[in-house]
């Protein structure tokens, strides 16, 4: 930008800020004016006759500009003409006249008035020189480019910049029509050297030609696409009105049969509506556009889902019993719930929004239970698996404009049943994700209410379904998982683990006869006996389930198959005596934890997501200074209960025989097993406490024997949950006598009654009681005469079988 100004008088005059626009010397041109001060300034200009000074804006969102808000050069022009246009805007007709440099301004209200100085325009040289010629004749050729690719440019433009041979003039009338930033006119405004000036248009002007070339090359790729399109249209139209005056037309029909279809389905007439609507925009797109294909998919999908049609339910108590006792033994009172749910259902078939949630253990029957269900009461299954699930759009479906868009499983479910009236079994909705996809859980609250779920709106479909007439059964392993919101929808009926008896009585009835079936076996050529099952039961299996029995009984079947096929066996039974032939060396022995009494080990019980289990509790005690160490990867709940433990040991040293400096003279080590296996939770503090307080008196534990409950600092033994799976463990491991806290006394009638008759349940509320129950130190002499397990089973039976109504003293409900 040259600052080489030659300067003349200085001369007061209005002044007018521009905004968006830059006006040169030696033209005229005509622009709107808006601003009040821009408008008094125009007045005062025509009423005294004088110049108006026409200077650029800086930021045009400025309302009051200052001079720091202006540039310093600027044109002073006369004004020609003023028009009053409507909404008090004013047309107004100026002519440059030479260009100035803004002093200051004199003032702002009510109008700018500035102190110019005029710049002189520089006299052109009698004769240009070589360069200057060369430079002109190359921007007359560009600007000639410039005039055939521009828009809306008048030919006589070209014509008056051939006219002349002033190269500051041809600058100032190129910059002043065409389009350009305005920062780049104001510096061909600033520039008062003719010939720098050109330059500078130049290559200005050469990427205004580059940028344009490019646009046009844009657009004519553009318009020869468009025009292909068009062709193709025009053709296929011809096409499709020569084949329907043949009556070969293929689009009509296809129209015509999604019209079909919409007139005959039971659609809700807000569906129908939409429906046919978009049958309309498919009928107006091109043959072969993306929308065409979205369209196209979204009324195939609507169309196959089974608007209005549903099973004829078959709402009878009887036959859903007869199909539950053929498909299942056991489960009393699972199955005592759903034929209370098919009785209701009975007598109120309008009642909506009943969803069962069934919980327990794997392999005990979950998901064959819904199947029986849908069997029973002639209703479709549809089994959605939820387990990983993370993605809210897997529920409510994608849009239907997504590239790949498909509807959420409930409708694509429902569409499999091919019903409105299905049972849809949700399995393991305890192992739903969350991620920043979105919570499908959250998307299942309006799934399973019942208040909302007759207008439940998939994001694919665009319009409300009605899953009121749907039957929803949920299972789980787990309700910890579960959200509260969905966890409050659902009626949960929990599935405890199966005994010993009902697994012998499942596999004969419905295990071996389907492995026999599946592995081409006839009841003639392989039969396993009662003993033998039952052995594969306790030295084979530790489950709740049956899936590891099935598995072991299909094993059994396939060496069968195998010894039948080579070495043409006619018939082979199996005893327990046989089996280790069949499935090889025992994996487990159930009875080795009542065998001897040992010293610091108490037999613990743990409850998991899969069933309940036997957890041993070791202490050692060695010399040292009094630390206690915890080992067993334990969480913190179960360290604070060792804790707890030992300052409850330490408060009544005396009155359980243990040294009153033991935490000074002896480092406890407590460990729980099978330390890859995290463990956690308030069921272990009487256990690690009996444990402590055997191994520093040197006291044995009773054979047999193991407990569960929490322990304070005072010796309170505080309630625990999952009684039922841990009773199940105990009596599944060989225990004999398990000792629980008062407070579950109550949960006794929840036990099966196979398990109460063989347990020896003794009911405590102080720890003190827990280790007069535990501890053989009152027996001692009955075994030393080797009287063995007779005098501590009678002392059991005569002593330690305490009832609800004879602890009833000092009890806390927690």
């Amino acid at each position: 930008m040259s600052k080489e100004w030659n300067l003349t008088d200085v001369s007061t005059m209005p002044a007018i800020a521009l905004r968006g626009l830059t006006v040169f010397p030696n033209v005229m041109i005509h622009f709107e004016v808006a601003r009040d001060i821009s408008i008094k300034a125009l007045e005062e200009a025509m009423n005294t006759g004088g110049p108006v000074f026409l200077v650029g804006q800086q930021d045009i969102g400025v309302e009051q500009p200052e001079q720091k808000d202006l540039f310093t050069v600027g044109t002073v022009s006369n004004v020609r003409q003023i028009l009053r246009m409507p909404g008090d805007n004013v047309r107004v007709l100026v002519e440059g006249q030479s260009r100035g440099r803004l002093v200051q301004l004199t003032r702002t209200e009510p109008y700018l008035e500035a102190e110019v100085q005029a710049i002189p325009a520089e006299e052109p040289g009698s004769r240009a020189t070589a360069k200057q010629e060369a430079l002109m004749r190359s921007t007359y050729e560009l600007f000639q480019q410039y005039t055939e690719l521009a828009p809306k440019v008048s030919p006589d433009l070209l014509i008056h910049v051939l006219a002349s041979q002033d190269p500051g003039y041809i600058a100032d009338y190129i910059a002043q029509n065409i389009a350009m930033r305005n920062r780049d006119k104001q510096e061909i405004l600033e520039e008062l050297r003719p010939v720098r000036r050109l330059e500078k248009l130049y290559r200005l002007l050469e990427r205004e030609v580059e940028i344009l070339s490019l646009d046009a090359e844009i657009q004519n790729k553009a318009r020869d696409q468009i025009s292909g399109h068009q062709r193709d249209y025009y053709l296929r139209e011809q096409m499709k009105a020569i084949q329907q005056e043949l009556g070969e037309g293929e689009d009509s029909d296809e129209f015509e049969e999604y019209r079909k279809k919409i007139a005959g389905a039971q659609l809700p007439d807000q569906v129908r509506e939409k429906l046919t609507k978009e049958l309309n925009r498919l009928t107006k797109q091109p043959f072969g556009s993306s929308e065409a294909t979205v369209l196209r998919s979204y009324l195939d999908v609507c169309l196959e889902l089974p608007w209005g049609k549903t099973t004829k339910e078959k709402v009878s108590v009887s036959a859903v019993k007869k199909a539950l006792d053929q498909d299942h033994f056991g489960l009393e009172k699972v199955k005592e719930r759903i034929l209370e749910f098919v009785a209701v259902k009975q007598l109120a078939p309008d009642l909506k929004g009943q969803v069962l949630c069934l919980v327990g253990p794997p392999g005990v029957g979950k998901t064959s239970i819904a199947m029986s269900m849908a069997r029973a009461m002639n209703r479709k299954l549809a089994r959605i698996s939820l387990g990983g699930v993370s993605d809210e759009a897997e529920i409510r479906g994608h849009r239907k404009t997504y590239v790949g868009a498909m509807p959420g499983r409930i409708i694509n479910a429902i569409n499999q049943a091919g019903s409105c009236n299905p049972l849809i079994l949700l399995d393991e909705i305890d192992k739903l994700g969350s991620d920043h996809r979105g919570d499908p859980a959250s998307a299942l609250l309006e799934v399973l209410d019942g208040e909302q779920n007759a207008t439940f709106r998939d994001n694919f479909l665009e319009v409300p379904f009605d899953l009121s007439e749907v039957l929803f059964v949920t299972t789980a392993n787990t309700t910890d998982t579960i959200p509260r919101p969905l966890l409050d929808r659902m009626e949960v009926i929990e599935l405890s683990s199966y005994t010993d008896e009902e697994k012998l009585q499942i596999a004969k009835k419905h295990l071996l006869p389907k492995e026999l079936k599946r592995h081409g076996l006839t009841r003639q050529q392989l039969k396993v006996s009662d003993g033998a099952i039952r052995e594969i039961i306790a030295s084979y299996t530790r489950e709740s389930g049956v899936r590891i029995l099935e598995r072991k009984l299909a094993a059994i079947c396939r060496k069968a198959a195998m010894q039948v096929v080579s070495n043409d066996v006619k018939s082979i039974r199996i005893t327990e005596k046989q089996l280790q032939k069949f499935l090889g060396v025992p994996r487990y022995y159930p009875e080795r934890q009542a065998l001897e009494e040992r010293v610091g080990v108490v037999n613990g019980l743990a409850w998991t997501s899969v069933g309940g289990e036997l957890l041993e509790v070791e202490v050692n005690v060695v010399p040292g200074s009094g630390k206690v160490e915890l080992t067993g990867n334990l969480g913190d709940v179960m360290k604070e209960s060792a804790h707890a433990a030992l300052s409850y040991i330490r408060s009544q040293s005396d009155r359980l025989g243990v040294p009153s400096d033991f935490y000074k003279e002896k480092d406890l080590h407590v460990h729980f097993p099978e330390g890859a296996v995290p463990k956690d939770g308030p069921s272990a503090g009487i256990a690690i406490t009996t444990a402590m307080v055997s191994a520093l008196t040197g006291t044995p534990v009773r054979r047999g024997i193991a407990m569960t409950g929490e322990v304070t600092l005072r010796g309170r033994v505080l309630p625990i949950g999952g009684l039922k799976e841990k009773t199940m463990a105990a009596f599944r491991n060989g225990i004999k006598t398990v000792i629980i806290p008062a407070d579950n006394g109550k949960d006794l009638e929840e036990i099966d009654q196979t398990v109460r008759k063989a347990l020896h349940f003794i009911l405590v509320e102080r720890a003190d009681q827990v280790l007069d129950q535990a501890l053989v130190r009152n027996v001692i002499p009955a075994v030393e005469s080797g009287g063995g397990s007779k005098p501590a089973r009678k002392e059991q039976e005569t002593v330690l079988v305490p009832t609800v109504q004879d602890q009833s003293a000092a009890r806390l409900r927690l």
